[in-house]
């Protein structure tokens, strides 16, 4: 079967990620995966998990907006809360504005305890504030560590803009690059 680059792209992220998965979860064919978070880089790739055949729950402070895109994406996809898609994911990905995941990590601690989670938040001054600067002296993912105790996080799709994750693969040897003209 032939794959488009950006299935390939989509595939050897989720690899990259699934290096630290227990075998059985490598062994199945299709996952489930939770989101934290259904903005603009939640829900893109989201959307090409559940292009890919992988169960997909969104979940944000809006769940309206989640039923619509799962109604949107159709079989595969489902909206939940943040709860719900913490223990619905085999994995779960995080893709919060910064300043939302100490709270995300307070309520969801005793869910991703152990779990793989894909953490795509980018620590940035003007809208994260003070969090954003300790982020950024502390490294961000040591923040996002001390942040999500317990979880095993995998930093992943945080190099390339929201905007471009759809066309990235249009530009081979550019991914990482997308914003530094």
């Amino acid at each position: 079967m032939k794959q488009s680059r950006r299935e390939f792209l989509v595939i050897a992220g989720a690899a990259v990620a699934a290096g630290a998965l227990p075998l059985p979860v490598i062994a199945s064919a299709k996952m489930k995966i939770g989101i934290v978070g259904s903005g603009n880089v939640g829900s893109a790739i989201g959307a090409t998990w559940v292009r890919a055949g992988h169960e997909v729950m969104f979940s944000s402070l809006n769940i309206e907006h989640d039923k619509a895109l799962a109604a949107r994406l159709g079989c595969g996809a489902r909206a939940g809360t943040p709860r719900e898609a913490a223990v619905f994911g085999e994995v779960v990905m995080i893709s919060v504005p910064y300043h939302a995941l100490p709270s995300v990590g307070k309520d969801l601690a005793d869910l991703l305890k152990g779990k793989i989670v894909i953490d795509t938040n980018n620590p940035f001054l003007q809208r994260d504030g003070e969090i954003a600067k300790w982020a950024r002296e502390k490294r961000a993912g040591l923040a996002s560590r001390a942040l999500l105790p317990g979880a095993r996080i995998v930093r992943a799709f945080n190099v390339i803009s929201a905007a471009r994750m759809g066309s990235a693969y249009q530009e081979p040897g550019r991914v990482g690059y997308a914003d530094r003209e």
